[in-house]
């Protein structure tokens, strides 16, 4: 079954697959997120920076397992957007809402592939919400 429903997961919500502490909010919601597109029920799609801004987090949040953990995110083989794609509108929004390109980039590909960013970050959410596309991981349903 093919999906038209793009999900765009930020690093917030990357992280919560890999991730299991107590300060890892909203964990079973990710894992819907993670099983939703598994199934086949929705697609993901992430900038390429992706790789980058969780590989950071994981090198510092936990330095002996980041390599394990950072195996299991990129044998996914997430859909990535072209960096020509996203770049032009990350600024945009970085010039807006005055935030930053990493978060901004994965605001871009829910834009401009008519899909929505799912994010745990609440800052980020409520500085770049008017711009529509976006949606918190707390406020998820898998429909």
């Amino acid at each position: 079954m093919s999906s038209s429903r793009i999900v765009v997961p930020d690093s917030s919500v990357l992280l919560k697959w890999v991730l299991e502490s107590h300060d890892e909010q909203d964990r079973g919601k990710a894992m819907e997120i993670r099983n939703a597109w598994l199934s086949g029920v929705l697609t993901i799609v992430v900038p390429h920076s992706w790789y980058f801004e969780v590989g950071n987090v994981l090198g510092m949040k936990q330095p002996a397992l980041a390599a394990q953990f950072m195996e299991i995110l990129t044998q996914y083989g997430f859909e990535e957007e072209p960096a020509g794609n996203v770049y032009r509108k990350a600024f945009d929004l970085m010039k807006r809402f005055n935030v930053t390109f990493y978060d901004a980039a994965y605001h871009s590909v829910a834009i401009s592939r008519s899909g929505t960013m799912i994010t745990a970050d609440d800052v980020y959410y409520r500085k770049t919400s008017r711009a529509g596309h976006i949606s918190l991981l707390q406020d998820w349903k898998s429909d």
